[in-house]
């Protein structure tokens, strides 16, 4: 686990807003700042804490020194205000240690319309010799003063193990000397803990806090004796010198101050800056997920994935979607394309065959581009999967490619070295041809292994955390190569089902399938959507049944259908509606988010569930409801956000058609709903 004072601070730097002076600490934060109820502007903050003679927010220790002692006489230089997209600004900020050569480099952004900013530091050693040891790098060290005898509360989530309590909103209010420590599992970021948060106060203020490092992170969150909350993130393990030369980078960091007394707005406002100013852009407009559909997954036993998949099976299936007018936006081949997948009767499948990165030629003949032109007749794109870093040891790229491959103890796969620059150029080069020779539009990413136990071993001595960074690095500049070389293409992120989920995979990818709970089951898909909206607007789900309980509780901005359309019992008719339902619901889902139940435990199967969403532009929405199998209640009310009170509001059951209306107010003072059958639905839309 973790070190106790390295353990994931989830918390946001909690009601950060007001007046803010730096100064040295003994023991937690590094910069400290006070509170009151005046709103902090995002570009005052950084003019505060960034400049000379003043203690960064953010810290480390140096040849066994920390960095307060002597950051301050160190050589610094800034480049402030270069203008990048929409507003947002550049900053670049230099400390220089001239006697031994170490340069930290802290490079920032911020977006004055979100009130937001980010940065990411990186060491380098300058001089002709290896520099001392750098350790307990905290790339957010902060002490937040938020005044005498006021609670703060951090808001989180879970991470992803499979479960219904998959992305369960979480909560805690500090009481003096508590602390909460965070961080995930296996070297996957979102593996059991989840590195978005909201810190919130009594004053009305708070933060938006996340971290981005697709590996071990940690957050620390420690209510001190005084009147602060400290708060600590950074990179879990890192103890080590850099050679001549060598430069390193460290995790990013996004702040977001807000000011009203509603949290909502704070998360509301975090999920617009997702979309517009760090998730991926095609023709310069944010991203929009698809609407997928597969070809009959798992058909037929003892096949698993796509291991018996053809090409003529394929193609009868895109004819087949064509005929019942079911064309996806997206056709999603899955696991199992490839060579060695489909020998059962050898104990081979896809999991203990990746690695045989070369279409299967006697299921595929000409590979996959015949499947891949019929997909693009019918106007849809093709995804392909694939899990290149987890290299079973028997697979080709195992034997051949040895000399590029990590190994641990105990494990029947390799890892592949993202670290080794020679490797690095191979990968993406391999990647990037087949898919351009296969026609493949769009990139499907798994990670079915634990990786920090691959680090560890292979890490040198005095090197704690090189290999971690190096592939860390590697996965961001493959993923930038893609997106560089094929740039109308979309990463989907998937790790075992969702579990790299932070900061810097969100700026290059989204989870299409966030989840490796119980497929299809709908009270966790329920609950994974309404905890994920609270932080990230861009995630998808799979569905399997068309019957609206079902149906709705995959709802979101992306959908893999995965229904089986030579089924008899099949309808595609109510799969027609469920297409076009989600069509028309899904731009909703790109905009404000509002709980409107209670939500300590949302996995139970005794409740209701429900949620709105708002579109601020033209000041319409819709409520999502849920009434669970064991719910005694045929009704419930709940108080509706962001309605103007001088508007009367027409409020239509999609269900029924039935419409009735009620003002703004009466809105926010309570709207009642009514399902008088457990395990239904309802949808109001308003306008």
């Amino acid at each position: 686990m973790m070190k106790k004072n390295s353990i994931l601070y989830v918390a946001l730097l909690v009601t950060m807003m007001a007046m803010m002076t730096a100064m040295a600490l003994p023991s937690y934060g590094q910069a400290a700042s006070a509170f009151g109820k005046k709103e902090v502007k995002v570009s005052d903050w950084v003019n505060r804490h960034f400049k000379k003679g003043q203690l960064p927010p953010f810290s480390f220790v140096y040849n066994d020194v920390h960095s307060s002692q002597f950051i301050k006489r160190w050589k610094f230089t800034s480049q402030k205000g270069t203008t990048l997209h929409e507003g947002a600004m550049h900053n670049l900020y230099r400390w220089s240690d001239e006697k031994m050569g170490l340069n930290v480099e802290c490079d920032l952004k911020y977006y004055p319309d979100y009130n937001a900013v980010e940065w990411v530091l990186r060491f380098t050693n300058t001089s002709s010799t290896n520099t001392p040891s750098i350790r307990e790098v905290k790339v957010m060290d902060v002490d937040w003063r938020y005044g005498a005898n006021n609670e703060v509360t951090l808001h989180y989530a879970n991470g992803s193990s499979a479960s219904r309590a998959d992305f369960n909103p979480r909560e805690k209010t500090f009481a003096p000397g508590e602390s909460l420590e965070i961080a995930p599992l296996n070297g996957r970021s979102s593996d059991h803990a989840f590195p978005f948060f909201n810190v919130t106060s009594q004053t009305g203020q708070g933060a938006m806090l996340a971290v981005g490092w697709t590996g071990t992170w940690y957050a620390c969150f420690n209510k001190n004796s005084g009147e602060g909350l400290t708060i600590h993130s950074g990179m879990k393990w890192l103890d080590t010198y850099l050679r001549p030369g060598e430069s390193i980078r460290q995790p990013s960091v996004c702040l977001l101050f807000w000011n009203h007394p509603d949290r909502m707005v704070g998360h509301n406002t975090f999920r617009r800056f997702m979309i517009h100013q760090q998730a991926p852009k095609i023709n310069e407009k944010p991203a929009v997920y698809p609407i997928s559909s597969s070809f009959n997954y798992g058909d037929p036993h003892p096949c698993n994935e796509y291991t018996c998949l053809t090409t003529d099976y394929a193609l009868a299936m895109i004819n087949r979607y064509k005929r019942f007018k079911l064309i996806p936006e997206v056709f999603w081949l899955d696991a199992g394309w490839y060579e060695h997948a489909d020998e059962v009767e050898n104990n081979r499948n896809w999991a203990n065959t990746v690695g045989n990165w070369e279409v299967d030629q006697e299921r595929f003949p000409g590979g996959l581009k015949p499947i891949s032109d019929a997909i693009h007749q019918v106007g849809a794109k093709f995804m392909v999967w694939f899990e290149p870093e987890r290299v079973v040891k028997d697979s080709k790229w195992g034997r051949e490619r040895k000399e590029w491959m990590l190994d641990a103890e105990g494990s029947s796969s390799y890892l592949f070295d993202l670290g080794n620059p020679e490797a690095l150029k191979w990968f993406c080069q391999y990647i990037g041809d087949f898919m351009e020779e296969n026609g493949i539009d769009y990139y499907r990413q798994d990670f079915n292994m634990r990786a920090d136990n691959f680090w560890k071993e292979n890490d040198e001595p005095g090197r704690t955390g090189i290999r971690e960074i190096r592939h860390i690095e590697g996965l961001y500049a493959f993923w930038d190569y893609l997106l560089g070389r094929f740039p109308e293409a979309l990463i989907d992120n998937c790790s075992s089902g969702g579990r790299r989920l932070d900061f810097e995979t969100m700026k290059r990818s989204a989870p299409m399938w966030r989840t490796d709970y119980t497929y299809g089951e709908p009270i966790g898909y329920q609950t994974h959507t309404y905890g994920l909206s609270f932080f990230l607007p861009l995630t998808g789900t799979g569905v399997q049944k068309s019957d609206r309980f079902t149906f709705r509780s995959s709802l979101g901005t992306s959908v893999i259908f995965n229904w089986k359309i030579t089924d008899a019992s099949s309808s595609f008719t109510e799969m027609q509606r469920c297409y076009q339902e989600f069509r028309e619901l899904r731009p909703y889902f790109y905009e404000d988010f509002y709980p409107l139940t209670p939500h300590e435990d949302i996995t139970t199967d005794d409740i209701w569930l429900a949620y709105q969403l708002h579109k601020q532009d033209d000041d319409t929405g819709v409520i999502v409801a849920f009434r669970r199998d064991l719910a005694p209640e045929e009704q419930i009310t709940v108080h509706l956000s962001g309605l103007q009170a001088g508007k009367t509001y027409k409020l239509t059951d999609r269900d029924s058609r039935e419409s009735f209306q009620k003002t703004g107010d009466e809105l926010r003072e309570g709207l009642q709903l009514t399902l008088k059958e457990p395990r239904s639905s309802l949808i109001l839309h308003y306008k």
